[in-house]
C-alpha cells in the first residue's frame, strides 16, 4: 500500500451500474492516456510495477493532442527557473502554492529534456540543433517549444503512445472508468470500468490495485462551446468526489480568449486559435480594425488570458457583437503554411482564409484550474489514489494557468507520483472492497444539452449572484428529476434511463457543474479567470484562500475554506486551525 496517509471514511456513492462480470489484478492502474497518465506508466512500468493503462478512447485520443502551442520550460538563453516562477505567480493572481510552482520550474526543463529521450521531437531554429522557442501570453520570455510548427500535443501523444507499446504495457481502450473502489478504512482498491465494444474485455468490470493515478484530464465539456474533446466530462473529478477526496478550485475555468467563432447556436468541441499566433505577432481587433489590447496591459494581446478574455468580452458588449477579430494577415502565406498549419487547415475548412482576411475570435471554456487537490507528489486526501494532469489541483495554476504551463505540469507530476508509488510499494488491501450504498441516480442523456446550457448562461466568462443562483436552482432541479425517477419511476415526469455511457458522462457533468457553481457562488470577487460582476473586484483580506470540498456519504457538499493561500497537507489529519468553520452544506 502506497503510504499517503490517515484514511477518511469511504462514502460509498457509486453510479448505478451492473456489478463487474470480469475482472484483472495490478500493482497501479493509470487511468487516462495524455501526456500524464502515459509518463506515470511507462515509469511505474519500468521499475517493474505490473501497470495497465485505461482509456476511454483510443490511447491518442484525448485534451493532449489538442495542445498546439507547446511546453513551457526554461530552456533557452537568459531565461531561468526564477523568471518562468515570477510569470506563473502573476497568471494566478495570488492563489498559486509557490512552492509547487517552484518546484514545476525548477524540474521541468530535465523533464523536457527526457521527454526527448524517449521519442517527441520538437522544432528547432533553422540551421541550428537548439530548440525553437516562442512566447505566448503572460510570458516575458521565449519559452515555449513546440513541434510541427502548431502540432506539439499530438507529437508528444505520438512518442508516448509510441514507447508505452514498445514497452508492452497492457492497456484498456475504450473504456470509461465508473468509480473508485475502496475498502472499509478507505483505502485505495482499483476501479470499475464499462468496455465500449469489442475487445479483450466488454461490459463493466473491475482492475483491481492498490495505486491508482487518475488522469482523466478536464471537464470543458460542462459548457456549451469549449476547445476540449467530447471525452472531457469531467469523469475523474465525478470519481474522486464519490470517493470522498477533497477538490479544490473549480470556480476557476480558463476561457481561452481566442477560439474560431462559429456562430451563437455553436455547441461541442471549438477550433482553437493557439496563443502563439498572438505570440508571433497578429492583433486583435475590433470591426473598425482598432487594436482594443493596446494600452489595457503592458503586454498587450500577450497579457494572461484571463485579461485578454475579459477585454474580448467587454469589447464586445460595448460594440453589441458576437466575437472580435485576430488579425494575422501580415504574416503572409508561407509562414502560416509552416508555422500553423493545423490552425490554417482548420480555419479554412470553415471558410476562413486567416492569409486574406482577419479570423473571427471569441472566448471559450478551455481548461479547468482546480480538480482533486493533491500534494507534491499527487497525493489526493484519499489513500493509494494520485491525480496529475488537469483533474488534479496541484496548486501550480492558481486562479489562472499561465500558458504552455500544463503539458509541464502533468509531465513533472508524473514523474514524481511514479517515484512515490515506487519508493513506498504497493501492497494490495486484504479487504474486500466495501459495497456501494444506494446506487446514485442517473439523468437522462438529453439533459447534456441542459447542463451545458445552464453553466454557459449562469458559469460561463461572466457570472454574478443572480446569474449563478439561477444555475444552481436549475442544476438542483435535474438532480430532482433523476431522483425521482429512480425512486418513482412511474410517476416521475422524466424516464430513468438505464446504464449506459451517455448517461454516465452526464451525471459526471452534473456533479461537477454543481460543485464550480457553489465555489463561484462563494467567492464574492472577481480573481484570475473567476469574474464577478457584482464584485468587480480582486480582495485579497477575504478571498485569497482556498476553498476544499467533499461529498458526503448523503450526497451533500460540505465545503471548507483554508485559512491562507496555501493548502494544508493531504496525509494525515487537517489541523482545525488551518480551516474556517464548516459553511451550510449544499445538497
Amino acid at each position: 500500500m502506497t503510504a499517503t496517509g490517515t484514511a477518511t471514511a469511504p462514502t460509498g456513492i457509486r453510479l448505478t451500474a451492473p456489478a463487474p462480470g470480469w475482472s484483472i489484478t495490478a500493482d497501479v492502474v493509470v487511468v487516462g492516456s495524455g501526456v500524464a497518465g502515459l509518463t506515470a506508466a511507462l515509469r511505474c512500468a519500468a521499475a517493474g510495477r505490473r501497470t495497465v493503462v485505461v482509456t476511454k478512447a483510443q490511447l491518442d485520443d484525448g485534451s493532449t493532442r489538442w495542445a498546439q502551442g507547446g511546453i513551457a520550460a526554461a530552456l533557452g538563453d537568459g531565461d531561468s527557473p526564477e523568471q518562468h516562477l515570477a510569470d506563473t505567480l502573476v497568471a494566478g493572481a495570488g492563489l498559486c502554492d509557490e512552492e509547487a510552482v517552484r518546484m514545476l520550474v525548477t524540474e521541468g526543463p530535465d523533464a523536457v529534456h527526457r521527454l526527448i529521450a524517449a521519442g517527441a521531437r520538437f522544432d528547432t531554429a533553422p540551421g541550428s540543433d537548439e530548440i525553437a522557442l516562442t512566447r505566448e501570453g503572460g510570458h516575458h520570455r521565449r519559452r515555449i517549444a513546440h513541434a510541427g510548427g502548431d502540432a506539439t500535443g499530438a507529437e508528444i501523444s505520438r512518442a508516448l503512445v509510441a514507447a508505452v507499446r514498445a514497452a508492452g504495457l497492457r492497456t484498456i481502450e475504450n473504456a470509461l472508468v465508473l468509480d473508485l473502489l475502496t475498502d472499509a478504512e478507505g483505502r485505495t482498491a482499483g476501479v470499475t470500468l464499462h468496455v465500449m465494444g469489442e475487445g479483450q474485455h466488454d461490459g463493466v468490470g473491475a482492475v483491481h490495485a492498490p495505486a491508482v493515478v487518475l488522469a482523466t484530464g478536464g471537464m470543458g465539456q460542462v459548457f456549451s462551446a469549449t476547445t476540449n474533446p467530447a471525452v472531457s466530462t469531467g469523469d475523474g473529478v465525478a470519481l474522486a468526489l464519490r470517493a470522498g477526496a477533497e477538490v479544490s478550485d473549480l470556480e476557476f475555468v480558463q476561457f481561452h480568449p481566442t477560439v474560431l467563432y462559429l456562430g451563437s447556436e455553436a455547441e461541442g468541441q471549438q477550433p482553437l486559435i493557439s496563443e502563439a499566433v498572438r505570440g508571433e505577432g497578429a492583433h486583435l481587433v475590433d470591426a473598425d480594425g482598432t487594436r482594443f489590447m493596446v494600452g489595457q496591459h503592458e503586454l498587450a494581446e500577450l497579457a494572461p488570458r484571463d485579461i485578454v478574455a475579459k477585454a474580448i468580452t467587454r469589447r464586445a458588449q460595448e460594440q453589441g457583437a458576437e466575437h472580435m477579430y485576430l488579425d494575422a494577415r501580415h504574416f503572409g502565406a508561407e509562414m502560416w503554411e509552416h508555422r500553423f498549419p493545423t490552425i490554417l487547415a482548420a480555419c479554412r475548412a470553415h471558410g476562413i482564409d486567416p492569409v486574406t482576411e482577419p479570423i473571427p475570435v471569441a472566448p471559450a471554456a478551455h481548461y479547468a484550474s482546480g480538480g482533486v487537490r493533491t500534494d507534491l507528489y499527487g497525493r489526493t486526501t484519499v489513500p493509494g489514489l494520485y491525480a496529475c494532469g488537469e483533474v488534479a489541483c496541484t496548486g501550480v495554476h492558481g486562479a489562472n494557468r499561465l500558458a504552455s504551463n500544463s503539458l509541464l505540469e502533468g509531465l513533472v507530476f508524473a514523474e514524481r507520483i511514479a517515484a512515490d508509488i515506487v519508493a513506498n510499494g504497493t501492497t494490495a488491501s486484504a479487504a474486500a472492497p466495501v459495497e456501494a450504498r444506494a446506487p446514485l441516480p442517473l439523468l437522462v442523456p438529453e439533459a447534456r444539452t441542459a447542463v451545458q446550457r445552464i453553466m454557459t448562461a449562469g458559469a460561463g466568462v461572466l457570472r454574478s449572484a443572480a446569474s449563478l443562483a439561477r444555475a444552481a436552482d436549475d442544476l438542483d432541479h435535474l438532480q430532482r428529476e433523476a431522483a425521482e425517477a429512480a425512486v418513482e419511476p412511474v410517476a416521475a415526469s422524466v424516464k430513468a434511463p438505464e446504464p449506459g455511457v451517455e448517461a454516465w458522462e452526464v451525471t459526471n457533468l452534473l456533479c461537477v457543474a454543481r460543485v464550480l457553481v457553489a465555489a463561484a457562488r462563494r467567492r464574492e470577487e472577481t480573481r484570475g479567470c473567476h469574474w464577478r460582476e457584482d464584485h468587480p473586484d480582486r480582495d485579497d483580506a477575504s478571498w485569497r484562500r482556498h476553498f476544499r470540498i467533499t461529498l458526503g456519504a448523503d450526497r451533500t457538499l460540505s465545503i471548507h475554506t483554508t485559512q491562507t493561500a496555501g493548502f494544508p497537507s493531504t496525509v494525515g489529519p487537517t489541523p482545525q486551525s488551518a480551516l474556517t468553520p464548516d459553511t451550510e452544506p449544499t445538497p
